[in-house]
C-alpha cells in the first residue's frame, strides 16, 4: 500500500472515533450556520484539525483543501479533505455520513479514503492500483438496463438555481429507474458507485471536497464520471453525473435531454 494512502487511513480513522465519540452526547454540540442549510459543528471542525495534523505530520511540505479552513500551502500535493459530509445527518442523529480525503498530485487525483465510521466501511483507491471496501476489490455493477438501475442523487439544498432543470430530470428518473435514492452525504453516494450498490449518480452543484475521493473511487472500480456536458469539468463546476459504463450512458441521455 502506498505510505501515502496509509496516512491517509490513519487520518480517517482518526477523524471516524472523534465523528463517533460526538454521537452519543449530539444534545451538548455547538452548531453554527456558515449560511442558508450549511451548518458547521464542532464536530467538523475537531475531525478536520486532527486529519491535518495527522497529514502535516507525516507531509509537512504538502497543501491543504479543507471545507472548514480553505486553503493553506503550496504544494504540487494537494489534500482535499470533507471531515464529516452529511452534517445534517449526523446532527439528527441519522448514521449516514463520511469522512473524505483525497491526494491530488500535479492537478491529478492519486489517493482517495471514504470512511463510514457508524459502520466501518473503509473505502480506498490508488491511481493504477484499483479501489477496496475494507481490503477487498471493488468494481462498479454489471447492470446494464436503466429501468433496472439504483440510482443515487443529492436534491438541490443550497443553491436553487438549477431547480427546475433537477426536478424535471428526477420526475423522469423516477418512471425510468428500479429507484431514486437521496440519504445525503454525496462521497459515500460515490462510494457506493464504486462497491455497486448503486448503479449511478448525479448531482449538481457539490464542492471538490465533496467528490474528490469518490471520484478516483469510482475509476479505479471501472466506472465513468463527467459533468452534466459528458466533459471533464466536474471538479470545477461540481456538477457530476457517474456510474457503470452503460447505466452512465444512459443516465447521461436523460440529463442531456432537459437543459
Amino acid at each position: 500500500m502506498h505510505p501515502m494512502l496509509t496516512t491517509a487511513i490513519k487520518a480517517a480513522r482518526t477523524a471516524g472515533n472523534i465523528i463517533n465519540r460526538a454521537t452519543n452526547d449530539l444534545e451538548r454540540l455547538t452548531v453554527g450556520q456558515k449560511g442558508f442549510n450549511d451548518f458547521v459543528s464542532d464536530v467538523d471542525r475537531a475531525a478536520e484539525n486532527a486529519i491535518i495534523e495527522t497529514l502535516l505530520g507525516a507531509y509537512p511540505n504538502h497543501a491543504i483543501l479543507a471545507e472548514e479552513s480553505g486553503t493553506q500551502g503550496e504544494s504540487e500535493y494537494v489534500w482535499i479533505i470533507d471531515p464529516l459530509d452529511g452534517t445534517t445527518n449526523f446532527l439528527h442523529g441519522l448514521p449516514q455520513y463520511a469522512v473524505s480525503i483525497a491526494l491530488q498530485h500535479n492537478g491529478q487525483l492519486t489517493q482517495a479514503v471514504i470512511y463510514d465510521p457508524s459502520r466501518n466501511d473503509l473505502f480506498t483507491a490508488s491511481k493504477g492500483k484499483g479501489a477496496t471496501l475494507n481490503e477487498r476489490r471493488i468494481r462498479v455493477s454489471k447492470r446494464d438496463k436503466l429501468a433496472q438501475a439504483l440510482v443515487g442523487t443529492g436534491v438541490p439544498y443550497r443553491d436553487f438555481s438549477f431547480m427546475d432543470r433537477y426536478l424535471a430530470i428526477a420526475r423522469e428518473l423516477m418512471q425510468k429507474t428500479s429507484g431514486l435514492r437521496r440519504p445525503g452525504s454525496a462521497s459515500l453516494d460515490l462510494a457506493y458507485v464504486a462497491c455497486g450498490r448503486y448503479d449511478a449518480f448525479f448531482e449538481f452543484g457539490l464542492k471538490p471536497w465533496d467528490i474528490a475521493a469518490g471520484v478516483l473511487l469510482i475509476q479505479e472500480a471501472g466506472g465513468l464520471v463527467t459533468d452534466m456536458d459528458g466533459q471533464e469539468g466536474f471538479m470545477e463546476s461540481g456538477d457530476i453525473v457517474t456510474g457503470n459504463p452503460k447505466i452512465f450512458a444512459q443516465l447521461l441521455n436523460v440529463i442531456q435531454s432537459h437543459k
